[in-house]
């Protein structure tokens, strides 16, 4: 199990993780149930129910997508099912992946408004596109780059949404001040992510195969209020989804810790998906 922390060894820890979940569902041998805190996903020799990524997306949408893009989905929540998007509005995803969350708020947008999809992985916007392609979303863009550094100009889009995927940065605190650059005034912050509640042991923090699995590079409450309000955003509110139990725990720690069971104890309750939403202020 690596050890490693830097802010280049997660970028790569990431990009390996990601590219090869794209390449499994490309060649068809991609499990439905590998999400990004699954034991599957983290190289588990067997399938096994993932409390954070299952059942995120209901049959209406999961009918209008293709369906590659719904086994690429590693996320820990539905944001476009809790964001409010407009037609005629531009959307930014944090973090495409396979592009369900792109595809799902083209269609809410419709003709007259745009999403952009972000990415770094080149398998995941390989697929990303096939699954664009497919749906015949024309009001769609798939853009290479780190959700650190945007590769769009200030002020230039309505809403961004992200799906478990802000918790995987290094600095965190770029990403967001990164996110209101680019918001228009007025934008809204509609994510869903894992934050923290309270303190996290050690061994959770050191272990990189839990950080790519989207579960120690999450931000604890409060620290994740305070950074979003630094980087200028108002209106701060982050509504749990999901809490996750002792027994929730055992399952995403099964490969990652030697002692699960105390583990997953100390934990209880303290991980949860949420919602976190915030605006950008009206120009004076």
């Amino acid at each position: 199990m690596s050890t490693a922390t830097t802010a280049q060894d997660v970028k790569r820890e990431v990009q390996d993780k990601y590219g090869r979940v794209a390449q499994a569902v490309t060649d068809g041998t991609m499990s439905d149930d590998a999400g990004c805190c699954s034991s599957a996903s983290c190289g588990s020799a067997t399938d096994s129910y993932d409390p954070i990524t299952s059942n995120l997306y209901d049959e209406g949408e999961k009918a209008g997508v293709p369906a590659e893009a719904l086994l690429a989905s590693l996320g820990c929540g539905n944001p476009t099912a809790l964001a409010r998007l407009n037609a005629g509005e531009t959307v930014l995803d944090l973090g495409s992946g396979g592009g369900i969350d792109v595809l799902l708020s083209a269609k809410r947008v419709g003709p007259s408004g745009k999403v952009y999809g972000l990415d770094m992985t080149d398998e995941m916007l390989a697929l990303a596109n096939e699954n664009k392609r497919k749906a015949g979303a024309e009001n769609v863009e798939f853009l290479k780059g780190e959700i650190e550094s945007i590769p769009l100009p200030d002020s230039s889009v309505d809403v961004i949404i992200s799906n478990c995927v802000i918790n995987l940065s290094a600095d965190k605190g770029r990403v967001l001040r990164e996110a209101f650059r680019v918001l228009r005034p007025g934008g809204r912050f509609a994510v869903s992510d894992v934050v923290v509640r309270g303190p996290v042991p050690a061994e959770v923090k050191r272990s990189m195969e839990l950080w790519i699995g989207c579960v120690a590079g999450a931000l604890e409450e409060s620290e994740y209020v305070s950074l979003l309000g630094d980087a200028g955003f108002v209106q701060i509110d982050i509504e749990p989804t999901r809490i996750y139990k002792a027994e929730d725990a055992a399952a995403f720690l099964a490969n990652a810790v030697q002692d699960v069971a105390v583990v997953a104890r100390e934990i209880d309750g303290k991980f949860l998906s949420a919602f976190v939403r915030a605006v950008k202020p009206l120009a004076s």
